[in-house]
């Protein structure tokens, strides 16, 4: 079997549609997403696209290549939709889409060329059900792009490394499109796309002593094309900000990440094992228990190369201080090839007694981790909702079955019909999470109800949300980019500035600050309505109120 473009762009269609359950329901997920999807609105509103700003602050993360992207396809919704679709969550989203239907046929294609067409076909389904890989692609944030460059920064790198095993030539158009990829990759996130775009044949050449292979890409001047993509947009920000964007992206950001834990994810190095059982679910068991058909084929070329994509690009990360389970993302694609092989074209190994046992207690975490996602939905809005809901009995019942059929059969050494029950199970729980749960998960909707709330109560066209006590990017996003996010007492000041048009949103615990500092000045509020809940970011409860004056 020989995969053609047909197949691949049903692969990318099964994708796209295995993709889009729930993403128009979604509210803001994480905090990174809302400053992603307001800093693209407030580039397509002002018009700038080069300064990046979250509000009236400079967001000076990465470069602006994923702002550009979400700008542009929330640009084309609001010529077929009208402006009020920028508040909405899914344009800014359908950039992580598209990329999470190409990254598919392309690691399929990475597989089909190394192990064939079945080890291929296998690879793209257990990186596509995948945990982190999912939840990702549903989010407008960098991380699913940035994957899909870097792939292609790989599968380059492997056209040339399969012309020399074959000894052919490899066309110049390979090599350009290697050079444009580093260089979207630096738009996209700066210096990180470099970690596996040198990586990889640095990681080859100490291996095999030989690098000339490498001047198959024309590396000669392949680094100007790779510059003449970023350069222009550097010489503008840096004029812009006055040299503060390479200040803090480079020497706060990037370089800050190396050296310490930035916003309390400091770890010790073997955080990101310590997750692969989570994140790569539910591959994740059978990851494991390829490792010693791969060490015992260590030295074939195909299984060297994607050894040599992995640990450069997972020890980087290990090492550096600051770790989020997405930092090595970029690596799945061929921890699922090698996945896939072991599963379709080598013989089973069997480790020694040790290897078992570890093994034997891994697949009891990993059972443990499917369990609880076939059934968190239905616990979640029992718990929290006090409401069962039948789409998500469904999946879990659904899914339940198939999840206990991949343990027997893993526990009888069929690891192929496990994984194929695995993935079923995986399916069909995370439809209903984002089909029946997550949408209905009204507890931890602070920002959406809150936004909802000032947009039915708010007197002028211009009024202004001022936020004491929930200062989450989800209700700047929500309800405006002149959100006030300031304290009890400020926001009592800031109300008499504008007493006739803004409101105030206050949580019941920072009432009394607030009604004193306005009594102050001869004046009291009017309670338009309330909205309560927990802020998942925190786990704090609010009950927040909002307020106008009388």
């Amino acid at each position: 079997m020989t995969l053609t473009l047909r197949h691949y762009a049903l692969l990318g269609l099964l994708t796209f549609l295995l993709a889009l359950p729930g993403r128009m329901t979604l509210p803001p997920l994480d905090r990174d997403e809302p400053r992603y999807m307001e800093a693209s609105e407030q580039m397509l509103t002002s018009g700038n696209l080069i300064d990046v700003r979250f509000q009236d602050k400079p967001r000076y993360l990465q470069p602006a290549g994923i702002y550009w992207l979400e700008a542009g396809s929330a640009r084309i919704a609001e010529v077929a939709f009208g402006p009020e679709i920028l508040r909405k969550t899914w344009p800014y989203r359908i950039p992580s889409l598209l990329a999470a239907s190409l990254i598919i046929p392309l690691t399929a294609w990475v597989g089909a060329s190394l192990f064939g067409a079945v080890t291929g076909l296998m690879a793209a389904a257990l990186l596509m059900v995948s945990t982190l890989f999912v939840a990702e692609s549903h989010m407008a944030t960098i991380d699913t792009v940035l994957l899909l460059d870097i792939l292609c920064v790989e599968a380059t790198l492997l056209r040339a490394f399969l012309d020399r095993q074959k000894n052919r030539p490899t066309l110049l158009r390979t090599a350009v499109f290697f050079w444009l990829s580093l260089g979207v990759g630096l738009m996209l996130k700066g210096p990180v796309v470099l970690i596996p775009g040198f990586g990889t044949p640095l990681a080859l050449w100490l291996i095999e002593r030989d690098k000339r292979w490498w001047s198959r890409l024309r590396p000669s001047w392949g680094w100007l094309l790779m510059l003449a993509v970023v350069v222009p947009w550097c010489v503008a920000i840096d004029v812009i900000s006055g040299g503060d964007f390479f200040s803090r992206a480079v020497g706060n950001n990037f370089l800050g990440k190396v050296a310490h834990g930035q916003q309390a994810h400091g770890l010790p190095p073997g955080f990101h094992l310590l997750v692969f059982a989570l994140a790569f679910w539910p591959g994740s068991i059978f990851a494991a228990l390829a490792i010693p058909a791969i060490w015992a084929r260590r030295s074939l070329p195909e299984v060297r190369f994607l050894l040599c994509w992995i640990l450069p690009h997972w020890l980087v990360f290990e090492l550096i201080a600051t770790k989020l389970p997405h930092y090595v993302l970029p690596t799945y694609p061929a921890i699922a090839v090698l996945t896939a092989a072991a599963l379709i074209n080598w013989p089973e190994v069997r480790p020694k007694r040790l290897g078992r046992i570890l093994l034997g207690a891994y697949g009891a975490v990993w059972a443990g981790i499917g369990i609880a996602f076939c059934v968190a939905g239905t616990v979640l809005l029992y718990k929290m909702e006090h409401m069962i809901s039948v789409r998500e009995a469904i999946a879990m019942f659904g899914s339940l079955p198939l999840m206990a059929g991949a343990a027997v059969l893993l526990f009888q050494h069929q690891r192929r019909q496990a994984a194929f029950c695995a993935m079923g199970a995986a399916i069909i729980a995370q439809a209903g999470l984002f089909l029946a749960v997550i949408p209905n998960l009204q507890t931890i909707r602070l920002a959406p109800r809150a936004a909802a709330l000032f947009e039915e109560s708010k007197p002028c066209a211009d009024s202004v949300l001022i936020s004491t006590s929930y200062s989450e990017p989800s209700l700047v996003f929500l309800a405006g980019q002149h959100t006030q996010l300031i304290g009890p007492v400020e926001a009592a000041r800031y109300l008499k500035k504008n007493p006739r048009c803004d409101l105030a949103l206050v949580d019941r615990k920072d009432e009394p600050k607030f009604r004193a500092e306005l009594q102050k000045n001869g004046m009291d509020v009017l309670e338009y309505g309330r909205v309560s809940g927990i802020n998942y970011s925190n786990g704090h409860h609010l009950d927040l109120g909002l307020f106008a004056p009388r």
